[in-house]
């Protein structure tokens, strides 16, 4: 079955779509992405503005078209954090309904942490031993820990990129005071949840999933997008906290041209990587390996759990 996943995230609308049956692994057909960047759209009543609500629907319209195109027999429709924490979360979902005809579910900040969490275990298998995942968004952080495909811990924390960013570093390149008040936000709230963490033992892998991970690993050496899937990239906590003093000193635009970095999230990498760091120092991570699947595909894999074995439709 050709099936597409709609992720309406902090930053991108993303149109995952897929060729994909019970048992075997999602092969990815097309992908359609447009950013909104919605944790930065937020009036200071924290409602997402009539700009960017008219972006939003116009651009799911647009990937609902993409699908159509595509072949989807379903399309699988989601929003985090950005919709999820708006003021006006249900005016919003509402229109989108209204005037796509798409039905976002949205999705709590723990389960966003146990799918993804999903798809790092079935990437990785269960020779890979506890594992400790860990991913950083637009609008959240989280994290999930465990020996099986349910996390037995997964949090959110709203550390998100984009969010961070648009809250804490007005300026281009940001001023020391802020990335100082912004690194110990952000090391005060992953502390808060080390402890439950901690009593379930070391993980024997660490995992790092989303675009922010894939940046840093980059620019810490690990192999181009362009040499594949399947070649092991890892960031280690030393590399991180060599680049994190350059990267403050940087301007967006000057970031934008490190190598493996996307000129749109450019702006939101320093502080993505102070979260990456909080994150490795404060949960004693030397080293963590990256993963290519996330979100999308544990949504995907959920969704063919629940298919039976040789189905063809998902109506």
């Amino acid at each position: 079955m050709r099936l597409g996943v709609l992720d309406v995230g902090s930053n991108t609308v993303h149109l995952l779509v897929v060729d994909a049956h019970p048992g075997a692994r999602p092969l990815p057909a097309h992908s359609h992405k447009a950013e909104l960047r919605l944790a930065e759209l937020l009036d200071r009543g924290g409602a997402i503005g009539p700009l960017g609500v008219d972006r939003l629907v116009s651009t799911v319209a647009e990937a609902l078209q993409a699908a159509e195109d595509k072949g989807c027999e379903d399309v699988l429709a989601f929003a985090t954090s950005a919709v999820r924490e708006a003021g006006n979360a249900d005016e919003v979902l509402a229109r989108v309904r209204d005037e796509t005809g798409v039905t976002l579910a949205v999705l709590s900040g723990e389960e966003e942490a146990r799918l993804t969490f999903l798809a790092a275990r079935r990437w990785f298998g269960w020779s890979a031993g506890k594992l400790l995942v860990l991913d950083i968004g637009g609008g959240s952080l989280e994290a999930g820990y465990g020996l099986d495909e349910e996390p037995d811990a997964a949090v959110s924390l709203p550390l998100g990129a984009g969010r961070l960013t648009a809250g804490w570093l007005p300026g281009d390149p940001p001023d020391p005071s802020d990335i100082r008040a912004l690194r110990r936000h952000v090391r005060a709230g992953i502390a808060r949840t080390v402890g439950e963490f901690a009593r379930l033992g070391p993980p024997d892998r660490v995992v790092g999933t989303s675009k922010t991970f894939k940046q840093l690993a980059r620019l810490a050496g690990a192999a181009r997008s362009a040499e594949g899937l399947y070649v092991q990239r890892v960031l280690t906590r030393k590399a991180l906290e060599e680049w994190v003093p350059k990267l403050s000193s940087m301007t967006a635009d000057q970031r934008g041209h490190l190598p493996g970095v996307a000129e749109g999230r450019a702006g939101q990498l320093l502080a993505g990587a102070l979260v990456a760091e909080g994150a490795m120092d404060l949960f004693e991570v030397e080293e963590l390996e990256i993963c290519p699947w996330a979100l999308r595909e544990g949504v995907i894999l959920r969704r063919l759990d629940h298919l039976p074995q040789g189905q063809a439709s998902l109506t």
